[in-house]
């Protein structure tokens, strides 16, 4: 990702000292990198509270006050990476609309699961998109790992249980839900994952132990939209954040866990099924400011 703060020097040069002026403009910056007016305006607020309070103005100690702040951000109280169930299978719905690299992103977690000796089913229940379930059984045959898939515009409710029901009989330990993302029909689309999450709420006991929402790093503050319409209609646990290989900005990840508090729990950064990792907010802030 681009560095948010990579005017951070010149603009201290350009202002002197830590005034209005350097304020202003270093939250310019932060809103520039598709940070929210709301997220920038807190980082800004509690970073002149620091120094104001320790009477410490100097370039250094302001870089390092805003990567703390990125990181009270950032921070979460759960153990980083997805959660597993103890009760196999774990099951991993992903969501998102079309364009973000969700059918991409799910290959890749299928792949990392794999490679560490899990058995790992898909379910194709975007059923109404041209060519998912052709797209996403490409990759699964590339993986080798079974699929489960109805004709097409069949129930996605069905596929799911179907799913369900053969990753019990074989004993899977991973079950990765793709689903439709057809904004444009935002309600139905939405009933329609509600659906799929009581699906699976009745075949295990329990509903995914995941809902991952993958959203695309480069789209800016429309990523923000997007997470606040899904988040509204499903219990959105956590971000797949994808293209992140330089061409994004990275604001949007303060963003969306600041305003809507969700956090970013995986991202993509590459074509190959390997170039998926666990997001690291220590990383991602050293990213940002160093």
């Amino acid at each position: 990702m681009k560095k948010i703060f990579k005017n951070l020097n010149m603009i201290w040069n350009r202002s002197r000292k830590a005034g209005d002026e350097f304020w202003d403009e270093l939250e310019e910056e932060l809103i520039a990198a598709d940070v929210s007016i709301n997220t920038a305006g807190r980082i800004i607020s509690c970073v002149q509270e620091k120094t104001y309070e320790r009477n410490i103005y100097g370039l250094e100690d302001i870089r390092l006050f805003l990567k703390k702040e990125v990181l009270d951000i950032l921070s979460t109280d759960e153990v980083p990476g997805l959660r597993l169930s103890e009760k196999p299978p774990t099951v991993f719905m992903i969501i998102g609309v079309n364009g973000v690299g969700k059918t991409s992103a799910i290959a890749k977690l299928a792949n990392m699961f794999k490679s560490r000796g899990k058995k790992v089913m898909l379910a194709a229940a975007d059923t109404y998109r041209a060519a998912a379930v052709e797209q996403l059984g490409h990759f699964a045959g590339m993986l080798g790992i079974d699929m489960v898939n109805h004709k097409r515009n069949a129930d996605p409710g069905a596929v799911v249980y179907d799913c369900l029901e053969s990753a019990l009989a074989k004993g899977a330990d991973i079950v990765i839900i793709d689903t439709a993302g057809r904004m444009q029909t935002s309600y139905n689309l939405m009933q329609e994952l509600k659906k799929i999450k009581k699906v699976v709420s009745r075949k295990l006991g329990r509903g995914p132990d995941e809902v991952l929402l993958v959203i695309d790093s480069t789209t800016g503050q429309n990523a923000r939209n997007q997470a606040e319409i899904f988040s509204q209609a499903m219990d959105v646990t956590g971000i797949i954040l994808t293209k992140t290989d330089g061409t994004s900005r990275g604001g949007i990840v303060l963003t969306i866990k600041n305003d809507l508090g969700i956090p970013v729990k995986v991202i993509t950064k590459g074509e190959k099924l390997e170039d998926l990792e666990y997001f690291d907010p220590e990383s991602f802030a050293d990213s940002m400011i160093s």
